[in-house]
């Protein structure tokens, strides 16, 4: 005896597809809201100051720092590979908590930066304590060997002013060539790029 089989073909209802199709347009426009909104702050940056900055130095940037070229992370890393700069790196450098109680083992976090790089902790305050000052000022005259036309590539961390500061003291320093990486290891990552261990020039 034969068997007649019908194949049953299962599918959403109406209420279910528009409720889906509603979710992807809800997807869609918040895709596009946060794509709008990340290309507006892009666009947005601070004016130049005509001094250094003394707070919040975790924040946007200017896209300019007069008498410094700005680099891109693909220029930067052109720098590099030629070995026609050196390298600066001013990020502070996060000292041994002093309420640690007594025999308490401290491990420093692990300092990571461009290959190469001289590490010039603390260096990138609005205002320096003669002892910075002079660190900056010894530390730099070390690493060009008292040549003020090398070329200095000066960063930190996207969106600090650390290294705005820095590149902006370098330029009063008398140095000729100055550029200023305002992307810095962030950039670099970004762009899978080697980093290494660094620590800081002996004060």
């Amino acid at each position: 005896m034969g068997c007649r089989c019908s194949m049953i073909r299962i599918s959403s209802s109406p209420r279910t597809r528009r409720r889906s199709n509603h979710l992807r347009r809800l997807l869609l426009a918040a895709i596009l809201a946060a794509l709008g909104l990340r290309a507006a702050a892009d666009e947005v940056a601070p004016p130049e100051p005509e001094t250094y900055r003394l707070e919040n130095y975790r924040a946007p940037t200017p896209k300019t720092l007069a008498g410094a070229r700005v680099l891109t992370t693909d220029e930067a890393e052109a720098l590099w590979k030629s070995g026609n700069a050196v390298f600066v790196d001013v990020l502070p450098h996060a000292p041994r908590p002093t309420n640690l109680p007594p025999g308490t083992i401290w491990r420093e976090k692990t300092h990571m930066n461009i290959p190469g790089s001289t590490w010039l902790p603390d260096t990138g305050y609005g205002e320096l304590a003669p002892s910075t000052e002079a660190y900056l000022r010894d530390g730099l005259r070390q690493i060009t060997g008292g040549e003020t036309n090398k070329l200095l590539v000066i960063y930190c961390q996207r969106d600090c002013w650390m290294s705005w500061n820095a590149a902006k003291r370098v330029l009063s320093l008398g140095y000729a060539h100055v550029a200023w990486y305002p992307d810095g290891t962030d950039g670099w990552e970004d762009n899978l790029l080697p980093l290494a261990k660094s620590e800081p020039l002996p004060r």
